[in-house]
Order: structure tokens, then sequence, then C-alpha cells
């Protein structure tokens, strides 16, 4: 018994000399190489604390626990206790983010973080079991199958939302509005996410969507661009770009977008504690759309990158921004490879938009706001208003052209913009882009 405690006691004094050892080459310079002030000396009975804590719970703890779930798990809590985005990745969840940015993981389709110990939907990605299903961005996810997420780690949460393709699960959530918290059952599938979506709304006018940012999100806009401009007879009279429910990803491809569009000046500058976390990005002299208008629409599912591309085309005057307010993550995460394999996402620094702005915990806020409402059309039938040809004894139209003559409406066209129609937001950024144009002419 003897021999075991002196065991215990010498392993707890190495740890307690490598922590001191760690933390005495993080406090010992600051990171302009000047030596440590009193008030950042080594914390010894902090370190002291730890020791204590953990020898506590190797000895008294219900069960066995090893020493690396333990220190594992501190290294979590220390990183979780930062702020919302930073985290340590064992090797598995490593490879994971390494998909996410490529464009294809398996799922639920559901960008997501931490509030109050409770998991918030940023926002649902496009043709995934989630926006499927029905979960907007907002939404408070209190329960997995029958197991709540109060207590839960975000990554233990992202864990359980993962799994075989075809299994199912069920997520209790929280809406807003809701009277009651709703039970959804969704179908995990694998998760293909193609970043770039785009069609032509009216001849003239380009729709873009944007799901999420990924590595080759850029060359595939430019693609898209190329596209819609060869299908027009190759120019564009506007353009609608769609962000909205886009949750962020890769910085360089925001750049890339927004690059796009501007022709000089500032995108995007990072500022933060270390040196190469100091970054400004600039545009080529180029706009793949010859300075035709653009509306951007935004809401409060767009977050990160989405609102780099935003604040960035606001600021430069190069588009109108419409919609509800983002998101609002104006921070850079940075992921530092361990030597085991796993990683570290850390947030290094906040990024600015051209004119200094910090989008963090505030967003972006419209030109035009628009309201969540939704868009019917009437049917004939059910009201037919009376016209002057109706009225009796109406006078002719006189001189001009023949009635043969004037251009019918193309059914399928009129299809295509009922559809359109219902979703308000890109009814109003169309009917914007037409305004400009006109202006213009």
């Amino acid at each position: 018994m003897l021999k075991k405690k002196a065991v215990f006691i010498l392993s707890l004094g190495i740890m307690l000399g490598v922590f001191m050892g760690t933390c005495l080459s993080v406090f010992a310079e600051k990171s302009n190489g000047d030596v440590a002030t009193d008030n950042e000396a080594l914390p010894y009975e902090d370190l002291r604390t730890f020791t204590e804590i953990f020898g506590r719970i190797k000895r008294d703890y219900v069960e066995p626990v090893s020493d690396k779930k333990l220190l594992e798990d501190a290294i979590r809590g220390m990183l979780s206790g930062l702020d919302p985005h930073s985290a340590y990745l064992v090797a598995e969840e490593y490879q994971e983010l390494k998909e996410g940015t490529t464009g294809q993981f398996g799922g639920l389709g559901i960008e997501v973080t931490m509030e109050n110990g409770f998991i918030k939907v940023v926002s649902p990605i496009d043709d995934t079991p989630a926006q499927k299903a029905g979960i907007k961005a907002g939404d408070i996810i209190i329960k997995l199958d029958d197991k709540p997420v109060k207590g839960m780690t975000l990554t233990d949460a992202v864990k359980m939302m993962r799994g075989e393709p075809g299994s199912k699960i069920v997520l209790t959530i929280v809406r807003e509005g809701a009277e009651a918290p709703l039970k959804l059952t969704l179908a995990r599938d694998i998760i293909k996410v193609k970043s770039v979506k785009s069609r032509l709304l009216e001849k003239g006018y380009g729709y873009v969507r944007i799901s999420s940012f990924q590595s080759g999100t850029g060359d595939s806009l430019k693609e898209s661009l190329a596209a819609l401009k060869k299908e027009n007879g190759g120019n564009l009279k506007g353009l609608v770009l769609d962000l909205r429910n886009n949750p962020g990803g890769v910085l360089n491809a925001a750049v890339e977008v927004s690059d796009a569009f501007i022709k000089s000046g500032l995108i995007v500058y990072t500022e933060g504690r270390i040196e190469n976390s100091e970054m400004r990005f600039n545009a080529a002299p180029d706009d793949l759309i010859d300075g035709a208008p653009i509306v951007v629409l935004i809401n409060a599912g767009s977050a990160s990158a989405s609102e780099i591309v935003a604040g960035a085309l606001q600021d430069q005057k190069r588009a109108v921004i419409m919609g509800e307010k983002s998101f609002g993550k104006g921070s850079v995460q940075t992921i530092l490879p361990t030597s085991n394999g796993a990683a570290v996402k850390l947030t290094t620094a906040r990024y600015y938009t051209p004119s200094g702005r910090s989008i963090q915990a505030e967003g972006i806020e419209p030109d035009i706001a628009l309201a969540r409402v939704k868009l019917e059309a009437l049917d004939k039938a059910d009201f037919i208003p009376v016209k002057e040809a109706d009225l009796s004894g109406h006078l002719q139209k006189g001189k001009g052209a023949p009635a043969d003559a004037v251009k019918k409406d193309d059914p399928d066209k009129d299809k295509d913009n009922k559809q359109d129609a219902a979703d308000y937001s890109l009814h109003e950024a169309l009917n914007l882009l037409k305004g400009i144009s006109i202006i213009k002419k």
C-alpha cells in the first residue's frame, strides 16, 4: 500500500513538473519578447490546486478514471472556457473537420453552436436531412433522442448527431413562437455539399446561391458566373447573391468570392496577439460581372465568412445588403495540429470589414431590412379585377400596334416567376435590381 502511494505521489510530482515546465515557457516571455512582469508570474498555487483535485479524482471518484481521460477533459475545459469556438479535437474529430471543409461528410447537415448549455442551430445546410425536416436558424436543441444535451460538450453533441447513413435520430427543439417543443425525426445521410448553385431569374438577371464556403467555392463561383453570362448573351443586368443560412467556412474562399466583384481596395483584415494572425486581403483589378448591380441576401443564419463577403461588398459600395441582421461571428479560428495526431481549434484573431468594423457579436446590418414573411399568389378564380375594357361603351384604343403584334406572356416564365415570388426576400431583391437597371438607363 505504501509503495502504491509512493508511486502515485511520484507520478503527481512528475506531472506537476511537466505543467510547471510547460507553463514556464508560456509565461516567461510576452509575445513581444519582453520579460514577464510580476502579474504574469507562474501560478504555483493554481497548479497546486489542479494537482490536488487531480489526485482526489483518481483516489475518490466512484469509478476508476484513466489519466489520459482526465488530462484530455482538462484540455477540453481549458479551451471551451475561452469562447464557444475554441476546442480540442481528437484525431477522429480533426479528420471530420478536414472532410467538412472539402464538401463531404456524414451526419444531418446542420451547423450548430453552444448557447447556455444547449445546442443552438446556426443554420441548416441546403439539400440535407436537417433542411428537409424543417429545422431553422435559431432553433434550440434540448434533446438528442431521449438524452438531454444540457451538460454535453458541443463535440459530444455533434458526435451523437453523426452516424451511419440511414440511421435515425429524434431531435427535440424549442423554437421561438412555438407553444411546445417540437420533435423531429431525421435520417442521417452522407452530406455532399455543392456550395454554389446558379440560374437566371429572368432575362438579364442572375441568381447565385452560396450555401457554405469551401476550398473550391471561389472556382465554382467563377464557373457559375461565366455560365450565366453565356446563357444571357455575354453580360448581366444584375445579380442576386444569396448568403442566407450560410454558416461560413474557409476564410480564403470568402476573400475569393468578394474579390470576384471588387476591382480594388481592402476586402478584410484580421488582428490578433501573435504576428501571423494579422493579415490584410486586397482585391485584384477585375470584376467578373463588369460592374452590374448586386443585391446580397442575408439573414440571422448568415455567419462568419458570409459576413466577411457582405461586409466587404457593403463597405466598398459594391452591393446593396438586404434581409435580416446577420449572426455576428467575427472571429478567426486557427487549426493547430498536435504531436499526437489531434489538433487545437483556437480563436487567434478578430476580422474587420474594410471600414474597420468588427462584426463579432454585432453582425452585419442590412441596408434594406426585410421581415420574415412568405408570399402566396392569389388564385385568379378568387378575384377578377374590372378593367377599362370591361366597361360598357368604353373607347377603343385608337391607332397603335395591332393586337397580334403585342408580345404574349411565356407560360413557363410565369411558372418560374410564381415560384420565385413565394420567396419574399428574393422577390424584393429582383425588384430592386430592376429598379436600379431602369434608373441606369
